[in-house]
């Protein structure tokens, strides 16, 4: 839970604001009373966010020593997308009202402060620190690994399945901030899908770009399509990136992106991503039978094997979308790892006919 107090500012900007004295504040909230002695910065990553890993040493023996914090990005295209839809905000609002509810493995949240109009600071700890380990973009999982982040995934959707909340105190899920990404991105859609594929060359087979061209033009039609479904709380970017592993379970990381939407759409964003194109092929009905099980196993209702097929196929739309629009509006992503993430998205999306299935 993240703490609302005001009276200590941790707000920043820069990687050089995480200063010691911003650490002490950091500390008051956390741990009121126990002492900063130095805070270092480790590392700079800029994305979506600005992610800066911090080593603090300090006398709370149950507090972290390496922080993981984020900023509001120093990338301008970043910002350009992001400043809307408020993505770090979301991410703050989620770890202090929803994350206690939530059955899946998280990172521990030491403080995050929100000030509408100037960005928001969250702070976390470095998983790596208690010995997990942290996903990267490209990487390649395994089946077996698979399948225990398909438990994961089902674990969490059957907590929020129609859950009462997604229209109470958590109608923000899909409130304001969330119709203004989409309309933005509806906006963006033909230049910014336009861009990607020229940047994506052969990493898009030339035969679906006209799909993914008409995809693009029509993407509120498609919005309507793949939000009609039951609701639960979905992560809406769960690539390999997004995850970490401790004691061989996989946690789920960056939730910016959180809202009410179908189940389906993060099991086909898994699964397009996560997995080499021949281990998906080999795997995928296996993995899907998997997934409607422990959903059921979760409490909610039995979900047909074709209609979870049907919503899987559509679905894997948005991740083609939001791979090949990461790479157009550059720096959110190592480009190696991009590409072979549109590669496996593009390879996803053909074998389904994700695109034939759209709205009519």
């Amino acid at each position: 839970m993240v703490p609302a107090d005001t009276t200590h500012t941790i707000l920043a900007r820069f990687p050089g604001d995480l200063t010691g004295a911003w650490a002490q504040s950091v500390v008051a909230l956390a741990r009121p009373g126990a002492r900063v002695f130095a805070a270092d910065v480790l590392s700079v990553d800029v994305g979506t966010t600005t992610r800066v890993r911090v080593a603090v040493d300090h006398d709370a023996s149950d507090l972290p020593r390496r922080w993981f914090a984020k900023l509001p990005s120093l990338s301008w295209q970043a910002r350009a997308i992001t400043a809307l839809p408020r993505l770090l905000q979301a991410e703050a609002r989620f770890y202090h009202e929803v994350a206690g509810a939530v059955p899946v493995l998280l990172p521990e949240v030491l403080a995050g402060q929100i000030r509408l109009g100037w960005g928001s600071t969250l702070v976390l700890e470095d998983v790596t620190e208690g010995g997990a380990t942290a996903g990267a973009p490209g990487d390649a999982w395994t089946a077996e690994q698979a399948g225990l982040a398909v438990d994961e995934l089902a674990r969490l959707h059957a907590a929020f399945w129609e859950h009462p909340g997604l229209s109470g105190r958590y109608r923000w899920l899909a409130g304001p901030t969330r119709r203004t990404e989409d309309a933005l991105g509806s906006a963006l859609a033909v230049p910014l899908m336009g861009r990607g594929l020229r940047r994506a060359g052969e990493a898009v087979p030339r035969g679906l770009r006209g799909s993914a061209m008409s995809y693009a033009r029509r993407r509120r039609d498609w919005m309507r399509l793949l939000g009609d479904a039951p609701r639960t709380l979905v992560h809406h970017d769960v690539h390999p990136g997004n995850f970490f592993w401790r004691d061989g379970r996989p946690g789920l990381l960056d939730w910016h992106l959180v809202r009410a939407g179908d189940a389906a759409g993060d099991l086909a964003y898994f699964l397009g991503t996560a997995l080499r194109v021949e281990t998906r092929r080999a795997h995928e009905d296996r993995l899907l039978a998997r997934y409607g099980e422990a959903l059921a196993a979760g409490g909610v209702p039995p979900l047909p094997a074709e209609i979870l097929r049907r919503r899987y196929r559509v679905q894997l739309a948005y991740p083609f979308e939001a791979m090949v629009l990461t790479l157009a509006v550059g720096g959110l992503m190592e480009r190696r790892a991009n590409l072979e993430l549109i590669r496996r998205t593009s390879a996803a999306v053909a074998d389904h006919e994700t695109f034939a299935a759209g709205p009519a």
